[in-house]
């Protein structure tokens, strides 16, 4: 199955039937402001099983969290020190991967020997209308062949896909460039990948 979704302009009868299909367990395929992303609620574990089936990836390799908004990151993370928090107030939305220590909200499936999630905004009004008809966040890994190369256009992925996801949102061919990946689970600023997005703070 798949929509096309305004990406100004979200039809809100198409974000309400994905957030549905996310409600029931459901595997999407979704854009994000870097690259074509699975999705899934991360409140379901057998929905996070089937992403890490699909990805054919290790149990516990690290996953983003997506976010609406800045507001209930609290509840997912710990230690954001003052630095760190003004650093990703100025950053999101936008293409940043922020790494932290994880809650005990956070399922254990997802959490790596370092107990830490990352955690995106993504400059995409799809990505957070989904979200926040969700009402939590999404659990999301970026859409990649086998070698690591990304799939960017939509029509192709539900092909290729039809029979592992459940949707795939149509938002046209994106470019393919991951996000920059910053590490803040040490209480200090680590770059772990430059990516989209550049490198203003300090």
């Amino acid at each position: 199955m798949i929509f096309v979704i305004n990406e100004q302009n979200p039809q809100k009868r198409l974000i309400t039937k994905a957030r549905d299909i996310l409600e029931d367990g459901g595997v999407i395929i979704y854009p994000t402001d870097t690259v074509y992303a699975y999705g899934c609620d991360i409140s379901d574990k057998h929905a996070i099983e089937r992403i890490y089936r699909i990805k054919k990836i290790p149990k516990n390799k690290p996953l983003s969290f997506i976010f609406s908004d800045i507001s209930k990151l609290h509840e997912y993370v710990r230690n954001v020190s003052d630095k760190a928090f003004k650093i990703i107030k100025k950053a999101l939305p936008g293409p940043y991967t922020f790494i932290f220590k994880a809650s005990k909200l956070v399922p254990r499936i997802v959490l790596t020997n370092q107990k830490t999630i990352g955690i995106r905004i993504p400059d995409n009004t799809v990505a957070r209308a989904l979200v926040a008809a969700l009402g939590r966040p999404i659990l999301s890994a970026s859409v990649s062949t086998s070698s690591g190369e990304y799939i960017v256009e939509p029509s192709g992925m539900e092909r290729q896909l039809r029979n592992e996801i459940d949707l795939v949102i149509d938002c046209g061919i994106k470019v393919s460039e991951p996000s920059t990946v910053i590490d803040f689970s040490t209480g200090e600023m680590t770059i772990v990948r430059r990516g989209k997005g550049d490198i203003f703070f300090g």
